[in-house]
């Protein structure tokens, strides 16, 4: 079984469409489970308002539904102290952290970046807005130097995200050209985690 935490220091940037994508990637690998331990219960809500291809579960039911699981990715509460994040990295084989490519966003990363010192973790740019911006390209480039591991995979900005939730179904599902660039984006990162575990 491969465990994946996605948590963030902050709301708003893409911790629970990044879960749900994740766990859509994955299900067509094996049996997936998504761990739903976001106060908002954002996966859940998701699913009960349409059908995701993989089992959401409250985080006080995961324990009955995550047995016998290929995959389980865990979306948890934005905003966890050091100490939290330092025991969310060691409960799993790799720790996701999304940010948005903000300078408001660039030293907190830095900073979670040293509480997280030597554990298995990586920083995913998210809500990247489209070219001719370079803010992903300068905040990947930014965290690298700070010494933040860093997906190369970037996740793009699109009105394509609430559309599903509010369809309660993943991006790839939607019927827009643009949902697929974005479902691409999360290929991308799903075959990114996969090398890693190689």
């Amino acid at each position: 079984m491969k465990i994946l935490t996605v948590t963030g220091y902050k709301g708003g940037v893409g911790k629970s469409v990044t879960a749900v994508h994740l766990a859509t990637f994955f299900s067509e690998l094996g049996k997936t489970v998504l761990v739903d331990g976001d106060p908002n219960r954002t996966a859940l809500g998701w699913n009960n308002r349409g059908q995701l291809p993989f089992t959401v579960a409250d985080e006080r039911q995961a324990m009955k539904v995550v047995s016998g699981s290929d995959f389980v990715i865990i979306d948890t509460p934005a905003r966890p102290n050091s100490d939290d994040l330092k025991e969310l990295a060691k409960g799993c084989d790799l720790l996701i952290l999304p940010t948005a490519p903000d300078v408001l966003s660039l030293q907190p990363m830095l900073e979670t970046a040293r509480d997280l010192g030597e554990a298995n973790y990586r920083a995913l740019i998210t809500i990247v807005p489209s070219y001719p911006s370079r803010e992903g390209e300068v905040m990947k480039k930014d965290l690298k130097q700070g010494g933040v591991p860093v997906f190369e995979t970037m996740i793009r900005r699109t009105v394509g995200f609430p559309k599903a939730a509010l369809a309660g179904i993943p991006i790839r599902d939607l019927d827009e050209p643009r949902a697929l660039a974005a479902w691409a984006d999360y290929e991308g990162l799903g075959s990114e985690i996969r090398e890693m575990w190689k």
